[in-house]
């Protein structure tokens, strides 16, 4: 991992002859409405330590700086830190890390960087990691208070979705276990450049500081929602025997102290029913 200070000099600019890396999932926001709506979205503050994963070329970068306490920047392509040296470079409280978010400590750069205010997540995420990226600030974060990014359309559509909808999956309840989720808005392809396949949607996670649902062991609720969703076309009593462990007769047992038809699918059930259920499974299974 490798530190810049947004105070050092460009050695080298960025412009028009970069190449920009489908690998990366590299497409940059350029649109400054679209900007202003992230940065107004996410109550960026003077005591406020924002960590920005994918920069880019630094267009929300700069303008976040210059809202926050401390700023740093997390980018992976090491072609990109002399064009962000050279955004920043009268930001003397911006930082940025050549660095893979996805391997990077957390907590360990949050507790670094101390302030008295929030610490807030922003970016334009990689669509083809964006939901990794999300579980590891919600899982190891701690110490976040807000996660306002960009991301693909479809996987704002399932991190918002209601129980029952299509669009309702494992990681929309188990995102909503960790965080209060606000959409901000919709992006049309025409606000990065280049132009990508798909259409974009800012969100705004609230990080919850305690859960809205009892657990004692919380991996386990995640393996049975997982469960519940494996086979959507289903009933939920025949999906949740891809968990393991359990007779057809101990989910049967389990879902009935649970008060949960066992011909519903596991769509259509809300966390705090999946809470209940992966209670009464967890009792047959130390019994």
């Amino acid at each position: 991992m490798e530190h810049y200070s947004g105070s050092q000099k460009n050695k080298r600019k960025g412009g028009k002859n970069f190449r920009f890396l489908k690998s990366l999932g590299q497409n940059f926001l350029q649109d400054e409405e679209v900007i202003l709506k992230i940065l107004d979205g996410s109550d960026i503050g003077r005591d406020d330590l924002v960590i920005e994963v994918g920069p880019g070329d630094g267009a929300l970068t700069v303008e976040a700086a210059g809202r926050a306490g401390k700023l740093i920047a997390i980018e992976l392509d090491k072609r990109l830190i002399p064009v962000l040296n050279a955004a920043l470079i009268n930001r003397d409280n911006a930082e940025i890390l050549n660095a893979d978010i996805l391997k990077t400590d957390i907590g360990a750069l949050i507790r670094e960087n101390p302030v008295p205010g929030k610490v807030r997540v922003i970016g334009n995420l990689p669509y083809y990691i964006t939901t990794p990226i999300i579980m590891k600030f919600l899982e190891e974060g701690e110490s976040v208070d807000t996660i306002t990014v960009m991301m693909q359309k479809e996987v704002a559509d399932r991190l918002t979705a209601a129980p029952g909808t299509k669009e309702c999956g494992a990681i929309t309840l188990e995102t909503g276990y960790f965080a209060e989720i606000t959409r901000i808005c919709d992006v049309p392809k025409e606000a990065f450049m280049p132009m990508p396949k798909v259409e974009s949607a800012v969100l705004r996670l609230d990080v919850r500081r305690e859960p809205p649902v009892e657990t004692e062991d919380r991996k386990f609720l995640f393996d049975v929602i997982k469960s519940g969703f494996t086979l959507r076309r289903k009933t939920l009593r025949n999906s949740l025997m891809t968990l393991g462990g359990f007779t057809r007769e101990q989910i049967g047992q389990a879902l009935e102290e649970a008060g949960i038809d066992p011909a519903r699918r596991g769509e259509t059930l809300d966390l705090e029913e999946y809470a209940v259920l992966a209670k009464a499974l967890r009792r047959m299974k130390d019994q």
